[in-house]
């Protein structure tokens, strides 16, 4: 039986100061993290000891040195926020990772949350920087200078499932699902094909079908085995082929479809024999092809499109949700799955309220029609760019949001409440309660532990290794009856 969902995302944002000669963005990153203050007394670590970037899910260690910062620079560039999310210097980007979440929709309320952070840390540093200067920050994929960040997704898995399945059933979907999980990109990069629009703004940068690194000869299935949980029991997903998203519906089906294909695989439900010739050249072919008519060459001879492909899946996924009881929502995402796979055989562009790709593309083609420009006018690049822009006065995805041109999935109210509330049904409850009732004695957090400073006592970690532990179910009363955390601490090890 699969494994109950848990997901997460970790979504890294472009960032410039317009006006700064001398802009540096790790020290615009430190400035932006920091000026996002909870509390103005907390200096709690993030707790590195647990954390092995060097594991490989093939079954081996890779050689390297696991950085580790100091202890200053280490409180610098990270936070961990009340509602058990991680807000951090990620190399030269911010970046917001989400709480541990069990259903798409809670992922969209939750990532969102984040965008709503970024802009109020935003609008804080830019109080701080020089007279004339704007930092600025974008959710999306591209600098336009060759260089990459990723908007990562994290999947609970069984342990006992092999790698090598996982592989052999994801390729083919990861490639194909950018049909409606882009973000849509004008122009290409990374040496790709020349083109004026296409589907994904990450497809041009990934050079291999397998590997662990991130950032270099980037993989479509990335290898990094680093749990976070028990690892003798799960292993932890670590999805970098999508795009930032702007579209709540997009998201709910991106990481909803995923979640759900993963348990296909746990229960031996996917479709058999669609193995792609050439993942590599199929990812840039599926995003260089707007209209979604490209054909994929398979290992067996056939060729299909990648809708067609998709198509094999929500066949298969009809059949098992036929035969268990699922969640209503899991059935909500399947129609979702279906309609917007239908509408892309026929029609893309009439989706224009549900995907990001086709919404942003709609916006820009009204206005190149308007001002009688085409795809290689610097205008054009710079409404692309516009797209992500955390602004919401400036934003364009947030003003066609304003203007109900696009489909919600969840609502402001929801959205606002977790920017200071963690999800009650996963460990993160656990970690941003202790988080907001004894900020002054957490010394150190990651996301199975938790550390206290407890008086002039050895500092303290409670091991969280189930993420569907330390809900409000399992802990609000302990929480309730603990004054201090070494109250907390000494009924946990009592």
């Amino acid at each position: 039986m699969a494994t109950q969902t848990v997901m997460g995302t970790e979504i890294e944002y472009g960032i410039t100061v317009k006006n700064d000669p001398d802009f540096d963005p790790i020290s615009s990153c430190v400035l932006l993290v920091n000026a996002y203050r909870e509390d103005p007394a907390g200096e709690i670590l993030w707790d590195y000891d647990q954390e092995n970037p060097l594991a490989d899910a093939r079954g081996f260690q890779v050689d390297g040195e696991k950085y580790t910062p100091n202890q200053q620079e280490n409180i610098a560039r990270n936070k961990t926020l009340i509602n058990g999310a991680r807000y951090y210097v990620d190399h030269a980007h911010p970046e917001y990772s989400s709480p541990e979440v069990t259903n798409a929709r809670d992922l969209v309320i939750h990532e969102k949350a984040g965008e709503r952070v970024l802009e109020m840390s935003r609008r804080e540093a830019n109080t701080l920087l020089p007279a004339g200067a704007n930092m600025l920050i974008y959710k999306n994929n591209s600098d336009r200078k060759g260089n990459s960040y990723g908007s990562h997704e994290n999947y609970l898995m069984d342990r006992q499932t092999s790698f090598k399945q996982i592989v052999e059933h994801l390729m083919p979907f990861f490639v194909t699902r950018q049909v409606y999980c882009g973000a849509g990109k004008v122009g290409s990069e990374n040496r790709a094909q020349p083109c004026e629009y296409q589907v994904s703004q990450r497809a041009d940068f990934f050079e291999v079908e397998v590997a662990l690194d991130t950032m270099v000869k980037r993989p479509i299935i990335n290898t990094r085995d680093e749990p976070h949980a028990d690892r003798d029991k799960y292993r932890r997903l670590h999805v970098i082929v999508g795009d930032s998203n702007m579209s709540e519906y997009t998201i709910y089906l991106r990481n909803g479809v995923t979640a759900l294909v993963i348990s296909m695989i746990e229960d031996g439900a996917v479709p058999e024999g669609m193995v792609l010739r050439d993942s590599v050249r199929a990812i840039k072919q599926v995003s260089h092809d707007p209209k979604c008519r490209v054909e994929l060459a398979l290992d067996n001879g056939k060729k299909l499109t990648a809708v067609q492909m998709q198509k094999e899946y929500l066949e298969a996924a009809h059949r098992y949700i036929a035969s268990r009881e699922v969640d209503p929502m899991i059935k909500d995402i399947v129609e979702k799955w279906e309609y917007v796979l239908t509408t892309l055989e026929s029609e893309p562009m009439d989706l224009a309220r549900e995907i990001d790709w086709i919404s942003k593309k709609a916006l820009i083609e009204s206005f190149m029609e308007r001002k009688n420009l085409d795809w290689r006018d610097h205008q054009v690049q710079m409404l692309d760019l516009q797209y992500h822009d955390s602004r919401p006065e400036k934003g364009l995805y947030y003003m066609l949001e304003r203007q109900e041109r696009v489909e919600r999935i969840v609502t402001d109210e929801e959205i606002n409440a977790a920017i200071h509330t963690p999800p009650d049904n996963t460990r993160a409850y656990f970690r941003g309660e202790c988080l907001r009732r004894y900020p002054a004695q957490v010394f150190g957090v990651n996301w199975d532990s938790i550390s206290f400073g407890v008086e002039d006592q050895a500092v303290k970690r409670i091991m969280m290794p189930d993420p569907l532990k330390g809900t409000r179910a399992h802990v609000e009363e302990l929480l309730d009856s603990s004054t201090s955390a070494k109250e907390l601490v000494e009924k946990l090890q009592a």
